[in-house]
């Protein structure tokens, strides 16, 4: 029996060792980016860990895909298409099952790795479904509360672990949005790590060490 594709395009880097149910790392990509993008530096990551960069599934023109439209020229600012990004939360969330059944993954050690808009959905997925998620790195995003699952606040986070950072100077998301996301864990019960490096929207190698080290400790 063919085991199941996924719905969303991917690329897919499997782990050093493959005789056991290997852990995972799924990769979700900013606004107008692809699954190519994050997944540049997979060969980065420890290769005890499968490793997933998912591809969002709204074409943009002329290139890039996103999760959700961002509205730019909304009167208010950016406006983001709620109903677009609840869609895309629960699309992922289907996926990780497709991708725990096709990659021989142990479902108890999925990480989700976002940067930007992928940030934003990643945290949705793991407050709206914890029981599938055990760590969120968290890049470059914020919590968008309209994209959380109704009741989400009386799931079990007992097994969710949170890294986030920012730059103190992006021009994209302003680092106060960021700032909230710690207090906004810690109010839930949830233990989050939060850093702040001096560049605008972007990962600095500071940042990309010191996730890796928090990773190796969970």
């Amino acid at each position: 029996m063919e085991k199941q594709q996924l719905q969303l395009q991917h690329n897919f880097k499997p782990a050093s060792t493959s005789s056991k149910k290997n852990p995972v790392i799924i990769m979700l990509h900013g606004f107008g980016s692809d699954e190519n993008d994050l997944f540049s530096f997979a060969g980065e990551l420890p290769d005890t860990y499968s490793v997933i960069s998912l591809k969002a599934p709204i074409p943009m023109q002329p290139y890039g895909n996103a999760w959700y439209n961002i509205y730019f020229d909304n009167t208010d600012g950016k406006f983001s298409d709620t109903d677009q990004a609840i869609a895309s939360r629960d699309l992922i969330a289907n996926c990780i099952d497709e991708i725990i059944e096709k990659y021989n993954i142990d479902k108890d050690q999925v990480t989700l790795l976002g940067f930007s808009q992928g940030t934003i959905l990643s945290f949705a997925v793991a407050l709206s479904y914890p029981e599938k998620i055990k760590n969120v790195i968290g890049l470059s995003g914020y919590i968008n509360e309209d994209v959380l699952k109704k009741g989400y606040a009386d799931n079990d986070f007992s097994k969710l672990n949170i890294y986030t950072s920012h730059g103190s100077v992006d021009q994209v998301i302003p680092v106060d949005w960021a700032r909230k996301t710690k207090p906004f864990f810690k109010n839930l019960g949830i233990e989050a790590a939060y850093s702040e490096f001096p560049v605008g929207h972007g990962v600095a190698p500071q940042n990309f060490q010191e996730l890796k080290e928090w990773l190796a400790k969970k």
